[in-house]
């Protein structure tokens, strides 16, 4: 028998509380579990044991993406089954060293996020809303539509930021600018906006035009390390989606830059997608779609703040919320994936739909979460005393 299924038949031992089947490349198929399958993987071609062993997702994500593995059945119920076991897969760290790099430098990380998001406006408008919010939405109730619940969202961090007019607010990774324009419009504050992505950048200079917001906000192309010798200062810091991109040795530094620019009795609210415990990362997501992608722990973030005198007013957990939020995506992207092979091709379509129902997935399982945390500089700044303000 072949050796790499061989080692694939003893893996499949890890999943025995589960029930789905497996097809070989010879025809061979085999049953895991004791109920009726709820899914089959067929695989084409060998997997070699070598690079299941060097990481095991890379291997398996490859495979999908080069059609030499198809999945027969609901595909997020198969990630949902198998990824609940990730603690279980391996990944050598050492023997890939261009994907684990550590290098955390300027011009590293503006290559590293201009390798995602300057893909082209084009691409994220098929399957965003049209905020173009590209991150976890917030949903009061089911049968909210996408649009709505990324609203929601941003209403949620700006009642946190505790705004009124004239207070002055920076968004470090502003994205596309929405949370930025809805603050303005709602509150009259004056904004700026930092990020590394071309794309954004243009898109949200565009959109302060078309608003008429040039009084309110600015955007600058800015990496958040000039922060620290900028000589601005803020009432308001807020940061959504971009932590995950700053690199773990450099947690203590953007905490440092953020306190450098927030003025005594500042709020600072952080939405982040965090980690149950520390890791390097996912080899393929970091190949693949996240070059230089770390996800911090929540116990990282919040035992750092203490250095920067940073008090914790509020934690909220959104794991739920982003789990929904990536199946919006998924299924806007599934609507659009014709335009996307057009755009891109085959293996770029896989790769995507793998990407959003595997991190949907990671969240589902637990894998991941996405906190939102609520920090002020002083130690009785004016913030409500509970958060049922959100709610009014």
């Amino acid at each position: 028998m072949n050796v790499d299924k061989i080692f694939i038949k003893s893996f499949l031992h890890t999943f025995k509380d589960e029930s789905f089947c497996v097809k070989f490349w010879d025809g061979d198929e085999v049953k895991v579990g004791e109920n009726g399958p709820l899914f089959k993987i067929i695989l084409k071609k060998p997997i070699p044991k070598k690079d299941i062993l060097t990481s095991t997702t890379l291997a398996f994500g490859e495979a999908y993406m080069n059609g030499d593995l198809e999945v027969e059945g609901d595909f997020l119920l198969m990630l949902n089954t198998v990824l609940k076991y990730k603690d279980k897969f391996t990944t050598d760290f050492k023997g890939l060293p261009k994907i684990f790099s550590n290098l955390t430098s300027t011009k590293k990380q503006k290559e590293e996020v201009t390798y995602h998001y300057d893909i082209g406006n084009d691409f994220y408008k098929l399957w965003l809303d049209d905020t173009l919010s590209y991150s976890c939405a917030y949903f009061k109730n089911e049968n909210e539509s996408l649009g709505e619940a990324q609203l929601n969202k941003i209403h949620h961090l700006l009642k946190k930021l505790n705004l009124r007019e004239g207070i002055t607010l920076l968004d470090i990774g502003c994205g596309w600018g929405a949370l930025l324009i809805e603050a303005a419009k709602l509150y009259k504050i004056k904004g700026l906006g930092i990020t590394l992505s071309e794309e954004q950048f243009k898109a949200f200079k565009e959109r302060i035009e078309k608003e008429n917001l040039q009084d309110y906000l600015q955007v600058k192309l800015m990496d958040y390390r000039e922060l620290e010798k900028s000589g601005l200062l803020f009432d308001r810091v807020v940061s959504v989606g971009m932590l995950e991109h700053v690199g773990r040795s450099n947690y203590d530094l953007f905490m440092k830059c953020v306190s450098k620019v927030l003025k005594k009795e500042g709020v600072f609210v952080l939405h982040y997608i965090s980690g149950l415990y520390e890791s390097e990362g996912d080899a393929w997501i970091k190949k693949y779609i996240f070059p230089g992608g770390v996800i911090p722990t929540l116990r990282e973030i919040i035992s750092l703040s203490a250095d920067y005198k940073f008090y914790t007013v509020d934690v909220e957990s959104l794991r739920m919320h982003y789990y929904k939020t990536l199946i919006k995506w998924a299924e806007n992207f599934e609507k659009n994936t014709d335009k996307v092979r057009e755009m891109f091709d085959e293996k770029f379509v896989r790769m995507w739909r793998m990407y959003l129902y595997s991190c949907a997935a990671c969240f589902y399982t637990g894998v991941i979460d996405l906190h939102q945390i609520v920090f002020t500089k002083g130690v009785n700044n004016s913030l409500p005393l509970t958060r049922e303000y959100l709610y009014k």
